[in-house]
């Protein structure tokens, strides 16, 4: 229970729920206790009278005693439907208070998990994979709902049922008391071994069908890929062993499950047989009655269930706490991206790297070593270099995604570190290298960074970034879903449209990562033509492996190996003949064969 102490903040939010939820709970558990002794008093109004009616046999008496019998019978009758009807409400009452409960605490929590996700780092996100994310945010949170619910109501039931109903069997008959509960016990405890069998072979399935939708998913995300290269015959054959794997463990499940009612059904007939052994026993001796036996066996039946659901329960609880240990293991993982001063200011745009190095936490791999630029409001400095040479690092560090090993990062004079992180970034117009779109309309995508959409500014957005007539060509404009991941645009589409969303927020500072590297040479120099205008007053940087990308920049800074290998405009290091010249000549030679 150590682990699942996290949740008790919740319990005290919804104390009330709880509250009435014991007090309903005891009100439908009395309801149900004394239905079965009015069942012994109509039973043994029955076995009394019967001889004394017999004795009027062939009197006018007879029909006047049995009219009054029967109404007596009616009485008792009437009596047991409304206690039951006012069980039935009560219990519905338990219902809705304490499941109630357990699903806002469920909708609490998982909140409360999304919104802790968001504040980790980006370093929390390479170490950990989606699935795993989202399996602690729904299935873990899932069985956490059921200790909360289920094993919370089943588990009042119970100790309420015991407290009330114990006392009552014992003023009856102590011998036969416990007659009745000595099978009780063996039946929680088989149910709670099979339950946990039941679990484990359940989790086994759970993974197998983990793997059979994660086969799946990538079969059809990739089907442009498997039917190119001609495997959809080894994707049939690999599924269908997925799916045998899955049967498997299925019938697995089956059988186990074919034992849970037999030994339930089977253990409760026992306890009734004890119940009507002994107690017949006592009938002979004088000291019970017939309606005894009834309420008796009425009251060993009330119990079955709560102590079955005792085992039943305590799986839960087992489950519960396993998950809630895996959702504190993240939910007490704490972003090292802290605001010293949670500085909120409207930045000029002036960037200043100070002897800084970086190596990736989860790597321990050295991205970048010593490097120093200043970038000055409205000026943009193009980072070329070839693949792994550090370059989006750079960006990723502006954007505050990851903090320096040594050194240090400025922002118009000011620590980047005194900043407060979300005033920062709403500043910083960033075009990732990989690009993302939503499953939703180019309109939706475009204007995600804005807080208020404005249609007007998105339609220009689209044309600075020289996706607009591509869009208009589309049969619903802006109103086309992009798909999952957008994969209904081709791949330059994607990146202007990704340019578009970054220059709609009419940033400070604005940062290219290869945004450019999906398109044509052609279609390059439009997009950059175009963006004249949306980089003049704004500080902009422009990373790419692309020497042509570097032409709009006042400077250019060529890293190789993490390290700062020349500096300058591009007339300066043509006249270097350093690595600046060797990239333009290279690619320029290739464009020339390309044309």
């Amino acid at each position: 229970m150590k682990e699942l102490a996290h949740l008790n903040h919740y319990l005290l939010r919804y104390k009330w729920h709880l509250f009435w939820g014991l007090v309903f709970v005891i009100i439908s558990n009395i309801f149900q206790i004394v239905p079965a002794q009015l069942v012994r008093r109509s039973i043994d109004l029955v076995t009394n009278n019967i001889s004394l009616y017999r004795s009027f046999s062939g009197t006018p008496q007879q029909e006047k005693y049995f009219s009054v019998f029967t109404q007596g019978i009616l009485l008792y009758a009437v009596l047991i439907l409304v206690m039951a009807l006012l069980r039935g409400l009560f219990l519905y009452f338990v219902r809705q208070t304490l499941i109630v409960m357990s699903r806002r605490i469920e909708y609490d929590l998982k909140n409360d998990i999304f919104q802790h996700y968001q504040t980790l780092p980006l370093s929390f996100y390479r170490r950990n994979n989606t699935g795993d994310l989202m399996n602690r945010i729904s299935e873990d949170v899932g069985r956490v709902r059921m200790y909360l619910g289920p094993s919370i109501m089943y588990g009042l039931q119970l100790f309420t049922l015991f407290i009330i109903l114990i006392p009552v069997m014992f003023t009856i008959s102590v011998k036969l008391t416990l007659f009745a509960l000595i099978p009780l016990p063996i039946l929680s405890f088989s149910i709670y071994y099979v339950n946990n069998i039941i679990e484990r072979r359940s989790e086994e399935i759970q993974r197998s069908q983990s793997r059979l939708s994660t086969f799946v998913q990538e079969a059809f995300s990739g089907i442009r890929v498997l039917k190119s290269f001609n495997r959809e015959k080894e994707s049939i054959d690999r599924f269908t062993m997925e799916n045998n794997e899955y049967k498997h463990q299925s019938l697995r499940l089956t059988r186990v499950q074919a034992l849970f009612f037999p030994l339930m059904f089977g253990l409760i007939g026992l306890s009734t047989i004890l119940t009507v052994y002994e107690g017949s026993v006592e009938v002979i001796e004088g000291t019970l009655t017939f309606g005894n036996i009834v309420e008796f066996v009425i009251y060993v039946n009330l119990l079955t269930w709560p102590v079955a659901s005792l085992g039943w329960t305590s799986s839960l609880v087992q489950r519960a706490e396993a998950s809630q240990k895996r959702i504190n293991e993240f939910l007490k993982t704490k972003t090292d991206l802290v605001s010293e001063k949670n500085m909120e200011r409207s930045i000029e745009g002036r960037i200043e790297f100070r002897n800084v190095s970086f190596t990736y936490p989860d790597t321990g791999i050295q991205a970048i070593r010593n490097v120093s630029f200043v970038l000055e409001p409205g000026d943009s400095l193009a980072i070329i270099g070839a693949t792994g040479s550090g370059k989006s690092t750079v960006a990723n560090l502006i954007s505050r995604l990851y903090d320096v090993t040594s050194g240090e990062i400025l922002i118009d004079g000011i620590p980047i570190a005194d900043y407060n992180i979300t005033c920062l970034r709403s500043q910083i117009g960033y075009v990732p290298q990989d690009v993302f779109l939503f499953s939703d309309t180019i309109l939706n995508n475009i204007g995600f960074g804005l807080d208020q959409p404005d249609e007007e500014k998105i339609i220009q957005a689209a044309r600075d970034a020289d996706v607009y007539q591509n869009i208009m060509d589309f049969p619903q404009g802006f109103a086309t879903r992009v798909g999952e991941r957008g994969i209904t645009l081709s791949g330059g589409q994607k990146q202007r449209v990704s340019i578009a969303r970054a220059i709609v927020r009419q940033p400070r500072i604005l940062m290219l990562d290869d945004a450019l590297s999906a398109v044509d040479t052609k279609t390059e120099n439009t997009i950059l033509n175009s963006m004249r205008g949306v980089m003049r007053g704004r500080t902009t940087l422009i990373v790419s492996h692309r020497v042509s990308s570097a032409k709009l920049a006042n400077k250019i800074i060529v890293l190789e190996d993490g390290g700062m290998a020349e500096a300058g405009t591009h007339e300066t290091l043509m006249q270097l003949d350093g690595l600046y010249k060797e990239l333009y000549e290279r690619q320029m030679s290739s464009e020339v064969l390309e044309d």
